[in-house]
């Protein structure tokens, strides 16, 4: 059960992590080793922005373990850009680009703009029944309000059951009930802010990619995390593979926080593989407050 949870955060090339999560004086060029000898899996933030270069592709899959696992972004020329079929093409070629990654690529997903409705519900069918490599599994993130609610949250969910298609969540309550409570809002700083969306925890795939945005300070998620202790717990006995990425608004904090899941899921026997991290040279511990 244990080899089927992997966990990570959003980036690796975070100067800030030098001196906890990387040790002093680490260079930016060895920041993908270093994450890679700590965490599971990335999120892969980067693909968002840009396409690699191959040599870029190369030097990722000699960086990491073949156990290691990138779920990449797809580009924002293909998500953002209106209808997603138009654009198979463009999706295609990016594949191809990735592929020197081999085993080391994990699903890839596309976050869908807040304009992307349910009016596009044909398109999103057609794109997703075309995606050229099976090998690779996909998922969807949605952000248009419509999606969460009837008769389009079905829809939607029986188009990915169909072509075995993952439904990304995204949980950002502990940062939306924490201002609700009266605490200040910690996205306020933050380059680039989480869309309030209601948690809608769905399996559509063999596989489930989690993205949580923590509140910087530990004890604010605790009552989130015990949900996903118990939630994984099933889900992992079942078969599914889950990909969980912790992000957080003061991103200094992320791997701290992503370790101290891992080891919430280690205590309860949810998962038994011991992080990288555990046979790393990191800090012991990592500041959380």
């Amino acid at each position: 059960m244990s080899d089927a949870f992997l966990i990570g955060c959003a980036v690796w090339a975070y100067k800030d992590w030098v001196g906890e999560f990387y040790p002093a004086g680490s260079r930016a060029g060895d920041f993908l080793r270093l994450y890679s000898q700590r965490l599971m899996a990335v999120e892969g933030n980067t693909t968002f922005y840009s396409v690699p270069s191959q040599s870029m592709v190369q030097r990722w899959a000699a960086e990491t373990p073949d156990t290691f696992k990138f779920c990449l972004k797809l580009p924002r020329l293909i998500s953002h850009q209106g209808a997603l079929s138009p654009r198979l093409p463009e999706a295609i070629a990016f594949l191809e680009r990735v592929a020197p990654l081999g085993d080391r690529l994990g699903p890839c997903f596309a976050q869908l703009p807040p304009s992307y409705s349910p009016a596009l519900l044909g398109d999103l069918a057609n794109f997703v029944s075309q995606w050229p490599h099976p090998q690779v599994p996909l998922a969807v993130e949605v952000r248009h309000p419509d999606w969460f609610k009837p008769p389009y949250q079905a829809q939607l969910n029986q188009l990915l059951v169909q072509h075995q298609c993952g439904r990304v969540l995204l949980d950002t309550r502990p940062i939306y009930d924490c201002l609700a409570e009266g605490l200040p809002d910690v996205q306020l700083n933050s380059e680039r802010r989480k869309p309030q969306v209601p948690l809608q925890p769905i399996i559509t795939a063999p596989f489930s990619l989690i993205r949580y945005i923590s509140h910087p300070e530990l004890a604010l998620n605790q009552q989130y995390l015990a949900e996903w202790v118990f939630r994984l717990q099933q889900w992992l006995s079942q078969g599914t593979q889950v990909y969980f990425f912790v992000h957080c608004p003061v991103e200094a904090k992320s791997p701290a926080i992503a370790r101290h899941f891992h080891q919430l899921l280690q205590q309860q026997g949810v998962v038994k593989q011991p992080l990288p991290w555990q046979h790393s040279q990191a800090p012991a511990q990592l500041t959380l407050f």
